[in-house]
């Protein structure tokens, strides 16, 4: 257990950026001076909205993303593949080393290509960089929602896992995977008193869900979304005049949020600007919530009610030489 007179407080922060959208090597820059950026401001972590590297299928609804075996699906698909992030190639390592260098630990979410199921096909990821330049964490978004499914793989339970962060039991998801009570109670179980939920952007996405967790959790909850307008499309975009042609002028607003255990706000929704947001937060804040509620301690009943959980990372084939 934490030592709680020990790092109480601690500074946060929400990056809340565009990306240069489906160019890996340039989100990756902006991600880095963004980190920069909080760590300059005393941050000890700093959070990216979901799919940030490379960028949202923004594409899916704007161009018919559901005609089936339609070649412009295919082109823009595979543009989307080739500018996605496969860790093992070393994709994340200038991140990793920036994080280790300025002591700053970091939650990304990433379009991920992994080796492990074959390189071709892509997940929904949040990695967890720790202050060591460590990448701790990949979790793979359970389930991809709505036309999402059209482009990205459900993942596993492998990253459903928690991390100490000074005082602080850290935990992680997807976007609506925030909705999954099951999931959000595997990571309650685990201590977690740091909730971090990432998204693509949107008040409506996080004005109600980030002060309800956190009053489910006792816990501090920070939301963080990217920022994606019409004129954040790259020109050389695959078929990019018909995708502005269907583009609204904005496409995620942001709206990165930070609620304390009470649900009361640290950071209220921050719409339509880019920027990074800084706050403190206090440990002791979460022992005072947890006096009179603690959803795994002593308000839990897990004579009748238990969660199982399946961490293992899934596979189409295991080899034995």
């Amino acid at each position: 257990m934490p030592d709680i007179t020990s790092h109480s407080k601690m500074k946060v922060a929400l990056a809340q950026i565009a990306p240069v959208w489906l160019d890996r090597d340039a989100t990756l820059q902006k991600i880095m001076a963004a980190t920069r950026d909080a760590a300059e401001q005393g941050a000890e972590l700093v959070t990216f909205g979901e799919c940030l590297l490379p960028g949202y299928p923004f594409w899916l609804e704007l161009t018919n993303g559901a005609q089936f075996n339609s070649q412009k699906q295919k082109e823009i698909h595979a543009h989307y593949v080739s500018q996605a992030v496969n860790i093992e190639s070393g994709h994340l390592e200038p991140l990793c080393e920036l994080a280790q260098q300025l002591q700053i630990a970091v939650i990304v979410g990433i379009a991920e290509r992994p080796s492990d199921r074959g390189g071709h096909s892509l997940y929904a990821s949040l990695v967890y960089i720790s202050k060591t330049g460590k990448v701790e964490n990949v979790h793979r978004k359970l389930m991809p929602t709505y036309e999402e499914r059209l482009t990205w793989s459900p993942g596993d339970g492998h990253g459903l896992r928690t991390f100490p962060l000074n005082n602080f039991t850290l935990g992680a998801l997807n976007c609506w995977e925030n909705w999954m009570p099951l999931p959000r109670a595997s990571l309650y179980a685990q201590g977690e008193d740091l909730h971090v939920a990432i998204w693509p952007g949107g008040e409506h996405n996080t004005h109600d869900i980030t002060r309800f967790i956190a009053k489910e959790g006792r816990s501090y909850v920070m939301s963080v979304s990217g920022l994606m307008r019409a004129s954040d499309f790259p020109k050389n975009t695959p078929y990019y005049d018909e995708i502005i042609a269907s583009a609204p002028d904005t496409l995620a607003s942001g709206a990165s949020c930070i609620s304390a255990p009470d649900g009361s706000w640290v950071i209220e929704p921050q719409i339509g600007t880019e920027g990074v947001f800084v706050a403190e937060i206090d440990h002791q804040k979460v022992l005072q919530e947890r006096h009179n509620f603690d959803p795994v301690g002593h308000y839990s009943r897990p004579d009748v009610t238990r969660l199982q959980v399946n961490r293992e990372r899934q596979t189409t084939a295991v080899f034995k030489d």
